[in-house]
């Protein structure tokens, strides 16, 4: 698939098939992650794949709104170290999105689960500490979300999106023109 075929097929996917996603597909998919950049070349985000059903299920009680995680075939679990780089969330962020795309192209479909929330930091430590006791993360560690990987039940709705000139401005705010 051509890649602006890619970022126009990206959907957001939350009803999967019970179809196994193959350990090659997989490897492809986390290798995008691996190789995702991040800020001076520094290890500052890592991935935990998880596919045991129980524990999917552990995970899908993070946040009200990763219940989609019981039909996931894999999860990924995207942590960061901000030990390691003030850039951690940025990295993370990168990296997930490199996950999704690179998903996208081998057939399968995702969901993004976020587990930190930068507006709330009570809520954002309840679903990170749930998160790490269920995974054994390291303390020093911080969880910034979870993708759900399977493949699509369903084929998503059409996107609808702003007018380009409501996103896109040129040399200054608000300005639609070169």
């Amino acid at each position: 698939m051509e890649f602006k075929e890619i970022v126009a097929n990206r959907r957001e996917i939350t009803s999967f098939l019970t179809k196994p996603i193959p350990y090659d597909v997989l490897e492809r998919i986390l290798s995008s992650g691996y190789l995702a950049p991040t800020g001076n070349n520094l290890p500052s985000r890592e991935f935990i794949v998880v596919n045991d059903k129980e524990m999917l299920q552990t995970l899908s009680k993070t946040t009200p709104y990763v219940s989609w995680l019981n039909e996931a075939s894999f999860a990924i679990v995207i942590t960061g170290r901000p030990d390691v780089s003030k850039y951690w969330i940025q990295d993370s962020s990168i990296a997930s999105s490199f996950i999704w795309l690179s998903a996208v192209n081998e057939g399968i479909g995702c969901a993004f689960g976020a587990v930190l929330n930068t507006t709330d930091e009570k809520e954002s430590e309840q679903r990170e500490t749930y998160v790490k006791e269920a995974l054994a993360i390291p303390s020093n560690r911080r969880v910034l979300a979870i993708l759900g990987l399977g493949y699509p039940n369903e084929k998503p709705k059409e996107k609808v999106l702003p007018d380009l000139s409501e996103i896109i401005y040129y040399g200054k705010f608000g300005e639609n023109e070169i």
